[in-house]
């Protein structure tokens, strides 16, 4: 983000009177403001949420999931039409980020719904034993209140800029060598967008609990924008090393960072005039 003339002497002012002073105060809220619409601004002046509604457009999912899981990574076994999908897809949601000049379809992600007794998250059929905080089981509540974050991907047509091109960079994973805490404003735009339109889904759909097996470097990139998942297990052996993880509406709204937070209002608006 480059820096205005108004945004230097702001801080150079802030420095001057001290971050306590209620002037102090005042420019800090007002900095967060304007990073917080560039952030928001930015992700939609290029980007935008499509919710997989019509088979066409959840053929895309599987397409770009085959490419990622199947071709990249090696997680799942090719296959002949080059759709990767599973017996969770049937009650999912899914979600697109598509870029606006090319209309190429940036990344997806799918958000596991269950609704019937026999329907279960992934993580329960492949990782249950890794949940060590039983208050926080999924068996523990409702079928309708519960779903899981899977399948995230993105594209290397997406990830030409050679810090995305890192071992784990198609799953989200943020180059703790390339990026700080510091340098929030920096981060991959596509990963972040996924994750706030998985929740903006959970949002819509009034879903109280949600999960993600994730490597814990994952966690820590989520981390530095606010999204503070709980570990509630051990880190396991599926798919690389990763662990179980929880979070709520709570959860998120508490610790979201400010420009982000807005950028979740954004894709919820978006999301929200979709038919799905």
């Amino acid at each position: 983000m480059v820096k205005s003339k108004k945004q230097t002497l702001l801080e150079k002012l802030g420095t001057i009177v001290g971050d306590k002073s209620k002037i102090g105060k005042l420019i800090s809220g007002y900095r967060k403001l304007e990073e917080a619409n560039y952030i928001s601004s930015h992700f939609s002046a290029y980007l935008a949420p499509v919710v997989a509604n019509s088979e066409e457009l959840k053929n895309d999912v599987f397409t770009i999931r085959h490419e990622v899981y199947c071709e990249e990574l090696g997680f799942e076994p090719l296959k002949e039409n080059r759709l990767e999908f599973d017996e969770f897809d049937s009650f999912s949601l899914h979600c697109l980020i598509q870029h606006h000049k090319s209309k190429h379809f940036a990344g997806t992600v799918r958000m596991v719904r269950p609704i019937k007794s026999n329907e279960q998250l992934p993580i329960e059929k492949y990782c249950l034993n890794s949940i060590t905080r039983k208050d926080l089981d999924p068996s523990r509540f409702d079928r309708k209140d519960i779903c899981e974050i899977s399948r995230l991907a993105v594209p290397k047509e997406f990830r030409r800029r050679v810090m995305d091109k890192f071992s784990g960079a198609g799953v989200a994973v943020i180059n703790e060598h390339t990026y700080s805490e510091k340098e929030v404003r920096c981060f991959p735009f596509i990963a972040v967008g996924l994750y706030l339109a998985a929740a903006a889904l959970a949002i819509e759909e009034d879903i109280k609990h949600a999960y993600v097996m994730m490597e814990p470097r994952l966690a820590r990139s989520m981390k530095f924008i606010g999204i503070k998942f709980e570990q509630i297990g051990p880190v396991v052996e599926y798919h690389g090393k990763r662990a179980p993880y929880y979070i709520n509406q709570n959860l998120l709204k508490k610790s979201l960072r400010p420009g982000f937070a807005k950028m979740l209002a954004d894709i919820l608006a978006s999301i929200e005039k979709q038919n799905f």
